[in-house]
Formats: structure tokens, C-alpha cells, sequence
């Protein structure tokens, strides 16, 4: 899975952003997806901006497989593709609102009603189970695995909808965070020991927070 690197802070302003890897530094694919459009450098860059984009983006994010998306380039046309990520960006922002506005608390029975939404789009799933074999140590293992039907572009909406169900079932939302960096929009679940998370990662805004720190103690020693 790919994360963001001290060397991307070092591209110059006429560099195509677009190249910049997505990030992953939420602890929690379902943050991970609304981090999918963020400002690493000095522009925002939206890595689900057209359909390409989001084939990408959830190869990299480890949702889908590349056969899979492979095969919904060739079944679907741009066009098909584009549209579904307009509605993943319109999911992504739905689903924003709803963490901002909960981040920090616990959520309670009554905030059901606001996720019908997501309900419905999980309703569509069309998962099967499975026995595989694979070679482990020279011995053939069985496992029982579960899968699900890519009938067409739609079913991509799928693994989205199901990393912010997960979200929602298995993450305390008293620790899910936003990154106290001034401009950016990043969120993370703090999994750490005593939740002293404040960063998105050291290396985006720990590292700048790091260097404005040092320039106010130079400047109030200077001052003084």
C-alpha cells in the first residue's frame, strides 16, 4: 500500500500533482476514502477526479483486484466510469459530513437513521462464499473464502460502501481524529498507546509543525 513520503514535499510548483501516490494514513480504509482528495503540496488533488482515477486509487487502497478492474475497463466505456466516480465522490462527501459532524464522540442508536443511505447501496451487494486451494510449505490448504459478483461498474461503489460500514461497526469514534495541521483536511483513526495522535503523519504536517515550532523559538529568542 503506498504512503506519502518526505520526497514529495520537495516537488516543484510545476509538477503535475496528479503523480503525487494517494495517501493512506488513516489507520481505517473507510477514513482512507475520504482522504481519497486532499492538499499534500499546495493544490488538491482529487484522486477519484474521473474514472481511471478511482480504478487506481482502489487498486492502491487493496479493495479490488487488478483482473477485476481490468475487466471493468474492457466491459465498461470512460464515460460509464466517469459516472461512477461521480457518485463516489458524492458518497465520500455524504459520508464526510456525517464523520465531521460525529468524530470524537460516540456515536448512539438514533444516528442509524442517517446511514439508511449507505443501507441501501450495501442492499445492492451480491457476495458468495467459496472453498480455494492454494500451496503453503509444499501442502495444498483449503480455505473458505468470501467473495462478491462485479456484474458492472455499480458494483465498484461496493468495496467503498463496505469500508464505511466497517467504519462505523468496528471503530470508536472518540478516537477518530482530524489532523490538527492547519490547512489540511486529512482524518485518521488514533490507534495509539493513549491516544496522543495529532498528526496525520509525521512526515506530511508533524514534520511542518516541527519546523514552524523551531522558527517561533528562533524568532521570540531574537526578540528577546
Amino acid at each position: 500500500m503506498v504512503t506519502m513520503c518526505n520526497h514529495h514535499f520537495t516537488l516543484v510548483r510545476d509538477m503535475n500533482y496528479r503523480q503525487i501516490p494517494a495517501i493512506f494514513v488513516a489507520d481505517a480504509p473507510g477514513l482512507d476514502f475520504l482522504n481519497s482528495v486532499a492538499t499534500p503540496v499546495d493544490e488538491e488533488v482529487d484522486w477519484i477526479s474521473d474514472g481511471e482515477g478511482l480504478l487506481a486509487w482502489l487498486e492502491q487502497a487493496g479493495m479490488v483486484s487488478r483482473t477485476v478492474l481490468e475487466t471493468m475497463r474492457v466491459q465498461s466505456t470512460a464515460i460509464e466510469l466517469d459516472e461512477i466516480a461521480a457518485q463516489a465522490r458524492g458518497l465520500r462527501e455524504w459520508f464526510r459530513e456525517f464523520v465531521q459532524k460525529r468524530k470524537g464522540k460516540p456515536l448512539s442508536a438514533k444516528n442509524l437513521r442517517e446511514l439508511e443511505p449507505l443501507n441501501q447501496l450495501l442492499e445492492r451487494d451480491e457476495r458468495y462464499s467459496e472453498i480455494v486451494a492454494s500451496e503453503r510449505d509444499d501442502e495444498t490448504v483449503f480455505e473458505f473464502r468470501e467473495t462478491r459478483r462485479w456484474h458492472s461498474a455499480q458494483s465498484l461503489l461496493l468495496p467503498l460502501a463496505e469500508a464505511m460500514a466497517k467504519l462505523v461497526c468496528d471503530e470508536d469514534f472518540t478516537q477518530v481524529k482530524a489532523c490538527e495541521g492547519p490547512r489540511c483536511t486529512l482524518m485518521f483513526a488514533d490507534h495509539t498507546r493513549g491516544h496522543a495522535r495529532r498528526w496525520c503523519s509525521m512526515a506530511i504536517c508533524g514534520n511542518r509543525a516541527k519546523v514552524a515550532a523551531h522558527r517561533r523559538r528562533l524568532k521570540e529568542q531574537a526578540a528577546s
